[in-house]
Parts: structure tokens; sequence; C-alpha cells
């Protein structure tokens, strides 16, 4: 869930105007502690105008250092129309690199990660800019307070076009770290995977950003234009945790877990209205200010969409159809035939497979940890729901967030998770091969295809919830 913060800084060249042969540097600040550097520069040769971003972070988790890269270059003709791209991210020593042409309509891709390379093609949404045609865009629209225009930005580290809704406000004061200035205060609203993202700008009349801020894991993660030794000058330590663990009101007892919990939710501060989603084994509803969540241990019948194709399929993150994930499958559930039986005994295989439960894994794919057991619930998550697809069961990675009676030198926590749902019986059903296997103290947050980059409803609600009320309600299977 971390790595969407490369993502959200990178929306920072929707308006950063770069002279030619010049570079911007920012200082990335979260929660006012200096975490990171980002750097943007644009040049132009032969026609060809050259964009690059650079964002290099550092944070904790629970005590465990994590690093963070996400490096872009992408090339355009003088009147914006892409041409080409690369992306490359790196996270804890895992990477993945995106080379992307354009040919006609069509984009040729070649991915290369720890799992080998491959290549495909995909079609180029239509209207979709990369950093010129934006730059270019944000030029076209008159600093006016209240003038409103939308773009389509294509996202190289993720393959994905975002519309992001772009409204001028008022000229402000900005203090900056070379002094104060006189700014225009832009808010922009990316729509990624239907969660709204926002951020706000301040920028010159060159359109150059001087001062950028969104929200991240519930508190505010901000850029500050500075010089190049600003920029780059060492890091503060950062635990993201702090910002992410729910606090409970009181300890839960097994036999609670194990049957049925009713949780009363709240919004931490201002901001949008938290959105939790309905689940075979989650029902939400809407009290005044609150959400009243039930959690079943035992999944309901009826609840949610039948799968689709692209539960069914390998992708980037879930390589389904590698011949020794199919192998390690078969192996793991020799002699069963029931879904449910053999779901089972992929959970527990997983557990004793991985058998470095490690924080110092930022992310890596099925084969990946094949090949390195090594990971935290993500991996656990991944490993599962792809070894179930090898099978011909639909899974999905949920992310969300579980209860823990100690955890980082706290008691009665919720900690942020993630586990797999699996079609069996007719209905979806949650493993947990990091924990004990899943039970009521689990809060889903949101579902997808294993690519860590479309949990942004996650993201979202990470560190702005608080938890008010937990009452027991002893329904351990309700059909």
């Amino acid at each position: 869930m971390f790595r969407l913060l490369c993502a959200l800084v990178l929306s920072l060249p929707l308006l950063a105007h770069a002279k030619p042969a010049e570079h911007l540097w920012y200082s990335v600040l979260l929660d006012g502690r200096k975490i990171g550097t980002f750097e943007s520069s644009r040049t132009v040769k032969a026609d060809v105008v050259t964009t690059r971003q650079l964002l290099d972070i550092e944070f904790d988790r629970a005590g465990t250092g994590i690093s963070m890269s996400s490096h872009e270059t992408s090339e355009e003709t003088l009147a914006g129309e892409p041409l080409r791209f690369s992306s490359t991210t790196r996270l804890s020593g895992s990477e993945t690199r995106i080379d992307g042409e354009l040919k006609g309509d069509t984009l040729h891709l070649r991915v290369d990660n720890a799992a080998g390379s491959q290549e495909r093609q995909m079609p180029w949404p239509e209207g979709a800019l990369l950093a010129e045609g934006l730059r270019l865009a944000s030029l076209r629209m008159p600093l006016q307070a209240g003038t409103t225009h939308r773009d389509l930005s294509f996202q190289p580290s993720n393959l994905s076009a975002v519309e992001v809704t772009s409204t001028v406000g008022k000229r402000e004061t900005v203090s900056l770290p070379s002094g104060r200035k006189s700014l225009h205060k832009v808010e922009q609203v990316f729509d990624f995977s239907g969660t709204p993202v926002r951020n706000t700008a301040w920028v010159d009349a060159e359109r150059d950003v001087y001062k950028l801020t969104m929200p991240a894991i519930g508190v505010e993660l901000t850029l500050l234009e500075c010089s190049q030794s600003c920029a780059t000058a060492p890091n503060q330590t950062s635990d993201v945790f702090r910002h992410t663990l729910m606090q409970a009101p009181r300890a839960l007892k097994r036999e609670e877990t194990g049957s049925s919990l009713r949780y009363t939710i709240a919004a931490k501060g201002k901001g949008a209205p938290l959105e939790f989603p309905q689940t075979s084994e989650q029902n939400v509803e809407r009290d005044g200010d609150s959400l009243i969540i039930e959690v079943y241990r035992q999944a309901r019948s009826g609840i949610g969409e039948a799968p689709g194709e692209s539960d069914y399929a390998a992708n980037d993150w879930l390589q389904s159809d590698a011949p020794e994930i199919v192998a390690m499958a078969r192996g793991a559930t020799f002699g069963l035939e029931d879904d449910a039986a053999r779901m089972q005994a992929l959970e527990t295989f997983v557990r004793g497979f991985i058998t470095n439960k490690s924080l110092s894994v930022g992310y890596a794919s099925a084969l990946q940890i094949v090949r390195k057991p090594e990971g935290d619930c993500t991996e656990h998550a991944v490993l599962l729901a792809t070894l179930g697809r090898a099978l011909g069961i639909a899974t999905r990675v949920v992310d969300g967030l579980a209860y823990a009676d100690h955890f980082a030198g706290r008691r009665n926590v919720f900690v942020p998770h993630a586990w797999m749902q699996a079609w069996v019986d007719g209905r979806w059903q949650s493993y947990d091969a990091a924990l004990a296997g899943f039970d009521a103290g689990h809060i889903a947050f949101s579902s997808g295809d294993g690519d860590p980059w479309r949990f942004y409803n996650g993201l979202d609600l990470l560190g702005r919830t608080q938890l008010l009320k937990i009452e027991s309600t002893g329904n351990a299977t309700l059909q």
C-alpha cells in the first residue's frame, strides 16, 4: 500500500514548468519530517521534448527501513504528442522497469522485473497525455479564480490513464525555504479507479510549482521547491505505522473474532466521508457521521458480483500460468478435488512456505516470492491468490486492517494488512496465510487483482479512521 506514495508524488509534473536545461528540486516531507527528494527536468533536442522525474524517499515500518524510488522519462513532440516513455520503480531491492513506445494507436511495452521479461501491446487511451502534453495544457488554463479544466494523465508506472480535474483558486502568500512568495492556488482531483485523490499546488504565472500538498496515510505529504542542497539534505526518520494504526477501545477475545463483530467507525478530522465496501463477510451501514460495520468470520451467499475473466487470469503480479507456480499449486493440493479443501490446503502451504517473515520487502510478485520466500502479509496474500488461480479458482487480493493484541509496542490495535478472497461454493471467501486464518478481526478497505497501484481506497482510508465501539454479535455463520 505504501508504494502508492510514488504514484501520488508523480502528479507534480502536471503543473511543473521546468525551463529547458534546468532542474527543479523539491524536498519531500511527511507530517513535517523530510523523507526524500524529488527532481524534475525538461530538455528539448531535435524537436523532441524529454521530461525526467526522479523521486527517492525513505521511511520506517515498525523500525524496519524502507527505501523507494520512481524514475520516469517521457519523450514527446513539441506539440505534446506522446512518443515513448520509461519507468523504473525500486522498492526495498525489488526493481520493475517498463518501457513503452507509441506506434499509431498502439502502445508497445516491455516489462522487466525479477520474474523475467515480457513484451505485449495495449491500446493507447484516447486523449491521454504525458508530461509535456500536460504542461502545455496547464499553460492554456487561465489563472483566474474559479477556472476549471480536465485532462487525462497517463501514468507510466501503472499503465493507466487517470482523469485529473484542476480548479484555480485565489492568490496566496506562501512560506518557502527561500522566503515568502505570492502564488496561485490550484486544487486538483485525480480519479484513481473511482477513488478521488486530492492535492493542492501553488504555482506562479509560468506554472512552476513551488509547493504541493496531498493527504497520505492520515497525514500530509508536502513538496517544497528549494535548492539542490536543501532537497538532497539528509532525511529524517518517519515511522508510517505510527500514523496508520487504529486503536481498539478494548481487547478482543479469540471467541469474539471467531464469530462476528460490529464496529462503529468515524473519520478523524475533516475530509471526504468514509467509504467501506460491502463484501460477503462485511456489511456496512451509515449512521449519521459514523459507519456501522459488521464482520462475519464465515462468508454469506448472494453478496457481491460473481467473478469475471480477470479474476481467473494471470497478470504481472499474479503469474499463475508460470510452470513453477502451477507445479507448486498442484503439489500442495495433490489428491484434493473440492475447491474449499484445496484453498485450505494452499493457505496452510503458503503459511509454511514463506519462512522469513519480514517487513523489509515492499511488494513482491508471486514468482519473486517463489524464488525468495520472504515478506509480510502482502507476499502471503499475493502468493496464495496466485496459487488459487493456477488451479482455476477465481481470486482477489484484499487490503484493510487486522486486529493484533500487540504490535510495534502498542496494545490492542488494528494494523494495515492484506489477505485474499477465493470464489468457493458460490461466494467470495477470505483466507489469510499470514495470520491464523481469516476471522472477524479483519476490516476490508478494497480488493483488486494484486497490482499494488490499485489500492487507492485503502490509501485514502489509512490513518483517517477512529474506532469508537466494538460489539460482539455472536453470529458465527449467516447463510
